[in-house]
């Protein structure tokens, strides 16, 4: 990691609901956020969700965010890493943005080590306890023949029936979580099955819509990412430690 360069984590921008105006306005607070770090960032891993619904057609993706889209290609140009994890809203995510972004795409975790540091990543979502529904689902929206099959359905109606699916969501209607015992918190209870196996100095997730800094013992800490509809949060490392923030809050 190159000296006096940070690595910035955000997820669940959502963009896209719950309408075209509150969307724009999100758009613009992203894209501030990313000309403020700019000029210091190493790599910018966004975590999941970033869009409330992608498909990506042969031919087509979903329009819109084109102010977003074109700060990270300009990010991009500027040699800063660009990595991007599916999420259970952008899962189909397939080859377009590694193209036009040169960005790397993440289907599930990511280990990393920056200076003396381990990271767990991952968006969140099918991991921990419970939630058997969602975790079936998910093979089944990630498998290639419900893929192949979305594909077969026209882009102005596929994408307009997942956008009014979208606008029906708790994230879209700007309901905020709660925080629960941590016992009760799923990502918590997964984080300390993993970190009895092996050491982690970070578990950073999305998902769960709730900025968190939870310390798990033995030196490593559970970091949720929260989510840009009510908190604007995000975490930066800058080689040593690791800090939840939030921006124009």
């Amino acid at each position: 990691m190159v000296a006096d360069k940070k690595i910035y984590f955000a997820s669940d921008f959502h963009l896209g609901v719950p309408t075209y105006e509150k969307s724009r306005e999100r758009e613009s607070r992203i894209v501030r956020w990313l000309d403020t770090i700019k000029e210091d960032a190493a790599e910018i891993y966004l975590m999941g969700d970033i869009f409330d619904f992608w498909f990506e057609y042969a031919t087509a993706v979903p329009k819109g965010f084109v102010r977003f889209l074109g700060k990270l290609a300009e990010l991009a140009d500027a040699g800063i890493k660009l990595i991007l994890f599916k999420g259970n809203h952008d899962m189909w995510m397939f080859g377009y943005l590694q193209q036009e972004l040169g960005a790397t795409i993440i289907a599930d975790e990511l280990i990393i080590t920056r200076g003396a540091k381990r990271f767990y990543l991952h968006h969140g979502d099918g991991l921990g306890p419970g939630d058997a529904k969602y975790k079936f689902l998910k093979k089944f929206f990630r498998s290639k023949f419900c893929q192949w099959l979305f594909a077969r359905v026209h882009p102005n109606l596929g994408i307009g029936l997942a956008l009014k699916w979208s606008r029906n969501s708790r994230i879209a209607n700007g309901k905020k979580e709660w925080r629960k015992d941590a016992e009760q918190e799923w990502l918590v209870v997964y984080s300390k099955e993993q970190l009895a196996k092996e050491h982690f100095d970070y578990f950073i997730f999305g998902h769960r819509h709730l900025p968190l800094d939870i310390d798990l013992g033995h030196g490593s800490r559970y970091i949720n990412l929260g989510e840009w509809v009510n908190y604007n949060s995000y975490a930066v490392f800058d080689g040593n430690r690791l800090e939840l923030k939030t921006f124009e809050l």
